[in-house]
């Protein structure tokens, strides 16, 4: 190998090691909570419809790649049906959430987790309810303003018994 080939290869090894290690300080060990909002895709058997949704949720960064998160999902009301009836669904879910980051401030992350869901539909003079749990994903984007504050734009799939609903939000994070 050529004197030349050698000190390029070292210097873009340096490079790109000094900017791995700037990239993984972008998240930092510990709590953080925030909220969002979005439009909700209700997908079900007799519902097709979206309505705006809202989530706050907490979690714990516990290696700068790797957390867990805790969040409450309120999708909203879908009309079903001519007569306007309702269908209300929200979830509480528990994920696993993995960062990639792509520079000290702009990363993306996975998350995967379970879903403990509730719907409730008014159907005329009736009302039905229901409720359990299933799978729920979702990737995003984050930028990272601070060291403390973040905005996310995600987007995640729950599944609801026999349907699902995707949910598109922003998002504001802040580190405690």
């Amino acid at each position: 190998m050529s004197k030349n080939k050698f000190l390029a290869t070292s210097v873009l090894a340096v490079v790109l090691g000094a900017a791995s290690v700037a990239a993984q300080a972008a998240e930092s060990i510990g709590f953080y909570g925030g909220a969002g909002v979005g439009r909700a895709d209700f997908n079900a058997r007799a519902v097709d419809d979206h309505d705006t949704g809202y989530q706050l949720f907490g979690g714990y960064q516990f290696h700068p790649n790797f957390g867990a998160e805790l969040a409450y999902t309120d999708f909203g009301k879908a009309d079903v049906g001519a007569h306007k009836d309702a269908v209300d669904a929200n979830a509480v879910s528990l994920s696993l959430v993995g960062t990639l980051p792509f520079t000290e401030k702009f990363s993306g992350y996975a998350k995967a987790g379970v879903s403990r869901w509730d719907t409730s539909a008014h159907v005329g003079p009736f009302g039905f309810k229901d409720h359990g749990t299933d799978p729920t994903a979702g990737v995003g984007l984050q930028y990272r303003f601070n060291d403390k504050v973040a905005l996310r734009s995600e987007y995640s799939r729950f599944n609801l018994d026999e349907g699902h609903t995707n949910m598109a939000q922003a998002q504001v994070r802040y580190d405690f």
